[in-house]
């Protein structure tokens, strides 16, 4: 039985929803780094929190964010960062919040990192196999199966795991780096903080779900058949600890300071940096998200991320980005839903209201 949703579904947010969990790593070999035993992620560091307030425009944005957050039904994480003064305004946002796919914008940060190393070619082509399949929203299945196997390149698969939040992309580019253990290590040795890493999407998803991860889930609906199998009683457990300690967890100031940095283009060479924010535009889930309050003359780069739902509630309802004012200025956007049951058009009129509220401090700044 494949998962449902919350009523009022869109149908702009279905690639998104079908992910409804994501993947974790194959236990089958394959060319490339040496599968590694999931560890546990380094000790959480929590980003210092932001200064208060000071000018008017400082605090109608703080006063909006907060606003923002109370009236939300849910448990939520707002940040909001200048990324030319470096003033953040945040609610909760010193709080641990599932990423869900959010999280694969570290899996490419790794990766170009590495490119600037010297120590990855994304020109290099590539197979992904039957093996190599991932569990949900996976687009890129549908021509591994038709042809017993799809040739690509990294490059292409770092832009669908980005772009279309493919699980299988992501995870081949993840094995491809390193591993979690890699990923793990770059946010570490780039001081990035409030950032966790976990062990993998198809690991993270079965324990998410009381189940441990077997390689015939990927296929058709394997895992959602083993998912209704599982006592309600030992779902719930699990979905529980989950929300209260995520293993890919993120914090919304750690979250914005990040995508600040990169915008910055302290995080990457100047070439990867451009490659990094122009595939964020590309992305085409969630338009209805922090997209949707995107005015005419500004541009987002952003990613998603949206987690599994036991009984009408929902652990991980993401969007994170960097949008740009016509007059160049930019500020870093994350939205984190932790737990809601709320209907999702009032989960993307929160998020739309949240870009409205960061285009009202832009004009009282300009």
């Amino acid at each position: 039985m494949l998962p449902l949703m919350l009523a009022g579904c869109a149908k702009e947010e279905t690639d998104e929803q079908k992910l409804a969990a994501s993947a974790v790593s194959n236990t089958s070999t394959r060319s490339g780094p040496a599968r590694q035993e999931p560890k546990p992620p380094p000790e959480p560091v929590l980003p210092d929190p932001p200064r208060k307030p000071q000018t008017e425009a400082e605090k109608n944005l703080q006063q909006q964010i907060n606003q923002l957050g109370r009236q939300f039904d849910g448990k939520v994480g707002i940040a909001v960062r200048d990324v030319q003064s470096g003033w953040t305004a945040a609610y909760n946002g010193r709080e641990w919040f599932p990423q869900q796919s959010v999280s694969k914008l570290w899996v490419s940060l790794t990766a170009l990192d590495q490119v600037d190393k010297g120590k990855l070619n994304l020109s290099k082509e590539v197979t992904v196999e039957r093996k190599d399949l991932a569990v949900f929203f996976q687009p890129i299945r549908t021509l591994v199966l038709r042809d017993g196997g799809y040739e690509t390149t990294l490059d292409d698969l770092m832009e669908r795991a980005i772009t279309r939040s493919d699980n299988t992309a992501n995870d081949f580019l993840l094995w491809r780096t390193g591993g979690p253990h890699a990923v793990q290590d770059t946010l570490a040795d780039k001081n990035i903080k409030g950032i966790r890493f976990g062990p993998g999407e198809r690991l993270m998803q079965s324990s998410i779900a009381g189940l441990e991860w077997k390689p015939e889930y990927s296929i058709g609906s394997a895992f959602w058949d083993a998912r209704d199998k599982v006592p309600l009683d030992q779902r719930r457990e699990a979905f529980e600890d989950y929300i209260a300690d995520p293993v890919d967890g993120a914090t919304p100031v750690g979250m914005v300071n990040a995508l600040a940095r990169l915008k910055q283009g302290k995080l990457l060479s100047s070439e990867s940096t451009e490659k990094m924010l122009d595939i964020l535009h590309e992305t085409r889930s969630g338009p209805r998200r922090l997209k949707g309050g995107v005015p005419g003359g500004w541009k987002i780069g952003h990613k998603t991320g949206t987690g599994q739902v036991l009984e009408g509630e929902q652990a991980g309802y993401n969007d994170v980005g960097i949008v740009t004012a016509p007059s160049g200025n930019s500020y870093a956007v994350a939205v984190l839903i932790g737990r809601t049951s709320v209907p999702l058009p009032q989960r993307m009129d929160m998020m739309q209201r949240t870009v409205r509220a960061v285009v009202n401090y832009e004009r009282q700044i300009d």
